[in-house]
């Protein structure tokens, strides 16, 4: 039955790479193989999944109240294993919905127009540029998902011919991800690697962040020489057209609330040791709240326009199910020990810890890589620091630029801006895996000549 399940993920992974090829929105496709392969994991629990192998704690907990011996495999499997890896997904997805609907909120006031005002240039390499750096660093700070979903935003009111936009976005992706690998708070991975005593948050920053550099700045180069000139004309009449009656201090106030809402959110974390969706429903609620009391300054049109609950409806649902469904599918691999099995092979078969840590990083832009970096936390007992982890944080935060479902930035950015599967490899991906590459000779040499390896 594994072997079926893993047929399943296959098929349904090559119909998101085809969404626009078989006309079937890649949210249904990702929504099935969730489905589909926990209910195949369940159909052969018994055998994948028998009562000997159940964890004795998960026994214990059931205690006189269980089910009998020969149910405890599907007890476990969705007690144990569904709802635990439904609250991890959830917390993904509640973070996603909070974030997007602050940058509405923003965007419906505004707020961002007040940062695209400034940027003066027309040149399509500069903004290109400017762009990256921006993402870059705005993501060590905040997280790649969030950097990615606010840049995108930004991004619709700088460039408004789509395949142009595209292009900037897929910069923003590879930047995003790079930004977030030198950061323990940066991205998901390195922040596991983190709570987890792997690696230190200052020794993080001078192991990887000339590496992070020369992830980015590679495809950067090569990027720019595709493009010349400035932007379309267009761009600056949509930008001077006004249909809402805003004051400036609405614009600066909701600016100011929803980069500060954002800002506040790994500082939550930090502490109150709850998870980040926390902090997001948290700053959500002030500005929710703020907005109310607002409103009654507005005129009747522009507070229809700008209320939450007009933006809760411009929120893309869509986006949110394919991250359930891909998380969901991902998680039946792991829950199976599919991914679990696929770390050891790669243990047994390759002798060099950090070539297993570039071919898991390479395998995140195909496969989830919490549950990569996950067994990978599991299965070594290197020291703190230790070169491994190092190289582990970088290719898992980095790797999965090389696809555009590889990654949360990635996913964001193809639901916001329906990019194609297939354009996105042809167009973004060979310079995304030059960057990567790039940036794992830079780390090797760096950890060669201070003596780490």
């Amino acid at each position: 039955m594994t072997t079926l399940i893993v047929i399943v993920f296959v098929l349904g992974y090559l119909a998101i790479a085809s969404e626009h090829q078989i006309h079937v929105n890649k949210a249904a496709s990702a929504l099935f193989i969730g489905v589909v392969c926990w209910t195949l994991y369940m159909l052969d629990v018994d055998r994948i999944t028998p009562s000997s192998s159940v964890p004795t704690w998960f026994a214990d907990k059931l205690g006189s109240h269980g089910s009998a011996t020969e149910h405890l495999s599907r007890e476990y499997l969705v007690e144990g294993q569904l709802l635990h890896i439904v609250a991890e997904i959830a917390q993904i997805l509640f973070f996603l919905m909070g974030a997007m609907t602050i940058v509405e909120l923003v965007d419906a006031h505004e707020g961002f127009a007040l940062i695209t005002q400034r940027i003066r240039t027309k040149n399509q390499v500069a903004l290109l540029w400017l762009v990256a750096w921006i993402t870059f660093f705005a993501s060590a700070v905040l997280d790649n998902l969030t950097t990615t979903i606010v840049m995108v935003s930004l991004l619709r009111k700088l460039v408004h011919e789509t395949q142009l936009r595209r292009f900037y976005a897929g910069i923003v992706v590879i930047a995003a991800n790079a930004g977030g690998a030198w950061s323990v708070i940066g991205d998901v991975t390195t922040t596991m690697l983190w709570v987890k005593d792997k690696i230190g948050t200052v020794e993080t920053i001078l192991n990887l962040f000339l590496a992070s550099v020369a992830c980015l700045l590679v495809p950067l180069l090569v990027m720019s020489r595709s493009m010349s000139g400035n932007l379309p004309e267009i761009q600056s009449f949509q930008e001077s057209k006004h249909t809402k009656n805003l004051e400036p201090w609405h614009q600066v106030l909701f600016l100011s609330l929803g980069i500060g809402g954002l800002l506040s959110v790994p500082v939550f974390k930090f502490l109150t040791h709850l998870p980040p969706f926390m902090g997001m429903m948290l700053a959500l609620s002030v500005l929710w709240m703020i907005s109310e009391f607002v409103k009654h300054t507005l005129d009747e049109k522009t507070r229809t326009s700008t209320g939450v609950l007009a933006v809760l409806q411009r929120i893309d649902m869509s986006s949110i199910l394919f991250f359930l469904g891909i998380l969901l599918a991902v998680g039946a691999l792991s829950a199976t020990g599919l991914l679990g099995s696929l770390a050891t092979w790669l243990s047994n078969t390759i002798p060099s810890n950090w070539l297993i840590a570039i071919l898991i990083g390479l395998l995140s832009a195909v496969v989830d890589n919490v549950p990569l970096v996950a067994a990978g936390i599991e299965m070594y007992r290197m020291p703190e620091n230790d070169s491994f982890w190092m190289m582990l944080a970088f290719c898992a935060g980095t790797g999965g630029s090389c696809l555009i479902i590889g990654s949360a930035a990635g996913v964001a950015a193809m639901g916001l801006e329906h990019i194609n599967f297939i354009w996105y490899l042809r167009r973004i991906a060979p310079w995304a895996l030059l960057g990567y590459i790039a940036g794992i000779l830079v780390y090797l040499t760096q950890a060669k000549l201070t003596g780490q390896m």
